[in-house]
């Protein structure tokens, strides 16, 4: 019986692909690829010829018996476009259905964007939370985003370019301005590590657009603390200054504070009436 492996491949550079993972891309019969373009660019700069088969989250449930077809003829290699196959993709539903057929699925470790982004971010790394990419709409993010605010560990997320503005506004919204780090088109020429807080990172990319491929590590939630009444009225007195909706600066200092958002809004109100 053949074995599917799970073969991480580069996030950017293409140095590196281990040598372990080009010898089985050679060696087994045909390599699922989620975007068999991308992939073929990947085999043809080192000179490999396996066939490939495409699988993706489109075509899951129509390929996946493909896929086992050719387990029963040999080894399958699966890959991702980028990275490690399994982590937001279909690789999960392939794995469980290979197992259950009563195959091997063997690990080919390599480049994942969470961990090298995790590692470099000068955050803590004993105990973290992948979250995946956060989703589109803004409501939505934050309705998901609210369970994860008084969380300790050290959360990763995904996030594309034209929303991470967005983003980070929701970020600071529910979860209070925390220690950040940005990774942008990790391993790539233009790899940029921005890190700080949340408001920091806003300011920065105001200024400088993001592109690429981005990744998210937010610190962790502090022992919560109350904060008195002075220090909330400091605080509303000081964001007075950004001519925000009152609602918003509510939001965002009962986040930090601890307080009620409905209370901190009457002490808004209070001090512009």
């Amino acid at each position: 019986m053949g074995k599917l492996y799970l073969v991480a491949t580069p996030i950017g550079n293409l140095e590196d692909i281990s040598a372990r993972a080009l010898r089985i891309l050679r060696e087994v019969v045909c390599v699922a690829a989620e975007d068999t373009r991308q992939t073929g660019i990947l085999l043809g700069h080192f000179e490999i010829r396996t066939p490939m088969i495409p699988y993706h989250e489109h075509n899951k449930l129509t390929r996946m018996d493909a896929v086992l077809d050719r387990l029963a003829t040999g080894d399958v290699a699966l890959v991702s476009d980028a990275g490690t196959p399994g982590l937001n993709d279909p690789g999960y539903e392939l794995v469980g259905a290979a197992l259950a057929a009563g195959y091997d699925v063997v690990p080919i470790p390599g480049p994942c964007a969470p961990i090298a982004a995790l590692t470099a971010s000068g955050l803590p790394t004993d105990s973290f939370v992948y979250l995946g990419y956060l989703p589109r709409r803004s409501a939505a993010r934050k309705k998901f985003l609210a369970p994860w605010k008084d969380e300790r560990r050290t959360l990763i997320a995904l996030e594309t370019p034209h929303r991470l503005l967005e983003s980070l506004a929701d970020l600071l919204s529910a979860l209070g301005d925390r220690k950040l780090a940005v990774a942008r088109e990790l391993t790539k020429v233009h790899e940029e590590f921005v890190r700080g807080t949340i408001r920091q990172a806003q300011e920065h990319f105001r200024i400088h657009p993001p592109l690429g491929e981005i990744t998210l590590v937010v610190g962790g939630a502090e022992e919560s603390k109350k904060w008195i009444g002075a220090k909330v009225r400091a605080a509303v007195k000081r964001e007075a200054k950004r001519n925000l909706p009152a609602a918003q600066i509510a939001e965002e200092i009962a986040a930090r504070s601890g307080w009620n958002k409905r209370d901190v809004y009457k002490l808004i109100h209070e001090k512009r009436t």
